[in-house]
C-alpha cells in the first residue's frame, strides 16, 4: 500500500521536476498540464478520504500513476526534448487544451451519432429478439434458418458500410441500417443459444402444467434467456460504435467520425487526436451506462 502511495507522489514530483527544464518548443504554457494532473490528484485524495472500497481505492492510485509517468514522457518527447514530429506529436498541454475548447463540438458530435446509433439499436432489439424466440422454439423453422444463420452471422457489419451507403437514399438511413446489422446478429445468435441452454427440466415441468405457448415464451424463455439478450446486446453496443464511426469517416457530415475525418484531412493531428480521445470517452461512458442497466435488469440473479 505505502508503496503504491510512494510510487503516484514520486511520478506527480516527476512531473513537475520535468517543468524545470528549458523548453525546445515554441509551445504554449504547461499551465494546462499542470492543472489536469492537480485535479487528478485531488481526486485520488477524494477517493481515500470518502471511498470505503479499498480495491478501488487501489485502483484509481495505479490507473492515476500510470498516467503520470505516460504525461511525464509525452512532455519529455515533445515540449522539453522535442525528439519527435512537431506535427503528428503535439504535446500534453495543447492537448488538454483543446479538450476544453473543443467541449461544444464533441457535444454536437455525439448527439449526432448516438441518434444514429440509438435508432438502429433499438430496432435491432426489437426484431432479433421475438424473431430468435419463435424460431428458437420451433424446431423445424431454426433447422431452416440455421444456416443462414452461419453464413450471415460472421461477416463483420463494417464491410457493409460502402455498399450500403451507396444505395441507401441517405447516409443517416444507411448508418441505421448497417447499426441494425451489427446489433442485430449478436443479439439474434445468443438469444437462440439462450434457448438451446434452458434446463429441459424447466420447459417439462411447464408443459405438465399445460401453460399456453404465449405463457412458455412470455413467462418462462424470456426470463431465463434474458442474461443471453444482454450479453448480445453489450456485445452490439461495443461493436456499433465502431461500424458507426467508420461509416462516418465515409460520408457523413456530423459525428465523431466525421469530426476526426475531417481534421485529418486538413493535417489537423491535435484535433484528430482529441477527436480519437472523445469517441474512447463516449464508448466508456455508454459501456458504463450500459453496466449498470444489466446490472439492475440481473439483480434477481445475485
Amino acid at each position: 500500500m505505502k508503496k503504491i502511495v510512494k510510487h503516484i507522489n514520486i511520478a506527480l514530483v516527476l512531473i513537475f521536476l520535468c517543468q524545470l527544464l528549458p523548453t525546445k518548443r515554441d509551445a504554449e504554457s504547461s499551465l494546462p498540464l499542470l492543472i489536469f494532473v492537480l485535479i487528478l490528484y485531488g481526486y485520488y485524495l477524494m477517493q481515500l478520504r470518502f471511498n470505503k472500497n479499498k480495491t478501488r481505492i487501489r485502483t484509481t492510485k495505479d490507473v492515476i500513476t500510470i498516467l503520470y509517468y505516460i504525461l511525464t514522457l509525452w512532455e519529455l518527447a515533445t515540449s522539453k526534448l522535442d525528439i519527435i514530429d512537431k506535427v503528428l506529436y503535439p504535446t500534453p498541454s495543447v492537448i488538454i487544451k483543446l479538450l476544453i475548447q473543443e467541449l461544444p463540438e464533441f457535444f454536437k458530435g455525439f448527439i449526432s451519432s448516438f441518434q444514429i446509433l440509438l435508432i438502429g439499436y433499438i430496432f435491432a432489439l426489437i426484431i432479433a429478439v421475438p424473431l430468435a424466440l419463435l424460431i428458437g422454439w420451433k424446431e423445424r423453422l431454426y433447422n431452416a434458418i440455421s444456416p443462414y444463420t452461419k453464413v450471415l452471422g460472421p461477416i463483420p457489419p463494417i464491410v457493409y458500410v460502402p455498399y450500403i451507403v451507396a444505395i441507401m437514399p441517405t447516409f443517416r438511413t444507411a448508418s441505421i441500417f448497417v447499426i441494425f446489422v451489427g446489433v442485430f446478429w449478436p443479439v439474434f445468435t445468443l438469444t437462440l443459444h439462450g434457448i438451446f441452454n434452458i434446463d429441459k427440466k424447466i420447459i417439462d415441468s411447464a408443459k405438465v402444467l399445460n401453460v399456453s405457448e404465449k405463457t412458455m415464451l412470455l413467462e418462462i424463455i424470456f426470463p431465463a434467456i434474458l442474461p443471453s439478450i444482454i450479453r448480445g446486446s453489450s456485445m452490439g453496443l461495443s461493436s456499433s460504435f465502431g461500424i458507426l464511426t467508420a461509416a462516418e469517416m465515409i460520408g457523413a457530415r456530423s459525428g465523431l467520425g466525421f469530426y476526426v475525418k475531417y481534421f485529418s484531412d486538413f493535417l489537423d493531428y491535435p484535433k484528430v487526436i482529441v477527436g480519437i480521445i472523445y469517441i474512447g470517452i463516449a464508448v466508456t461512458g455508454a459501456t458504463l451506462l450500459f453496466k449498470k442497466v444489466e446490472d439492475r435488469l440481473l439483480r434477481w440473479r445475485v
